[in-house]
């Protein structure tokens, strides 16, 4: 089984990249959901603020690949050549899952901070910010699990700062490109 696994900062594209995928048939994991499910499980509203604390307790509690240890049951589980896995954000999470896969595959997605902002302010979702400071919060959140040294660590980059037809179809080329190997 290959693993794609995508990271990158907040609003970079990996939602979009992983539409991509589930339009070629590939099944996708979001690390996120994890977080989501957790945050529910605890009866909080999914704020971008209780995402993060959920997010923190989690790594604190059960070490900075906490994530990815508890998201590798729900890849094997999947009945599929390829997987992606949507939303690394940490070098432990990448060691992790490069442990558990052999064919694992890391591919960074780049976005610049204005270009994010814009996206994630019109995304809809509960956790969206309504202000770049807020961004630039997360942002140094994000990077504090190791998300900079896990983009440092990807093979792979595709940049995404052009129309999302531009950037589905570098996804595409990518992805056809890992089905037919």
């Amino acid at each position: 089984m290959k693993v794609i696994a995508i990271v990158g900062m907040p609003g970079s594209g990996k939602g979009e990249f992983s539409t991509v995928a589930k339009e070629l048939g590939i099944p996708v994991v979001v690390m996120g959901d994890i977080i989501r499910k957790e945050v529910a499980r605890l009866g909080r509203h999914p704020t971008d603020e209780n995402m993060g604390i959920v997010a923190r307790n989690l790594r604190k509690q059960h070490g900075m690949a906490a994530i990815a240890i508890i998201c590798i049951p729900v890849i094997t589980q999947q009945n599929s050549p390829i997987v992606v896995v949507d939303g690394i954000r940490g070098d432990a999470e990448v060691a992790e899952f490069s442990k558990a896969f052999s064919e694992f595959y890391l591919v960074s997605i780049d976005a610049p901070l204005q270009t994010r902002f814009l996206r994630l302010s019109e995304r809809g979702r509960s956790d969206d910010l309504q202000d770049i400071a807020e961004l630039v919060v997360r942002d140094d959140r994000e990077c504090s699990f190791g998300l900079g040294k896990a983009m440092d660590l990807a093979k792979v980059r595709i940049e995404n700062s052009g129309t999302r037809e531009e950037f589905q179809k570098k996804v595409r080329d990518f992805l056809s490109g890992m089905m037919g190997q």
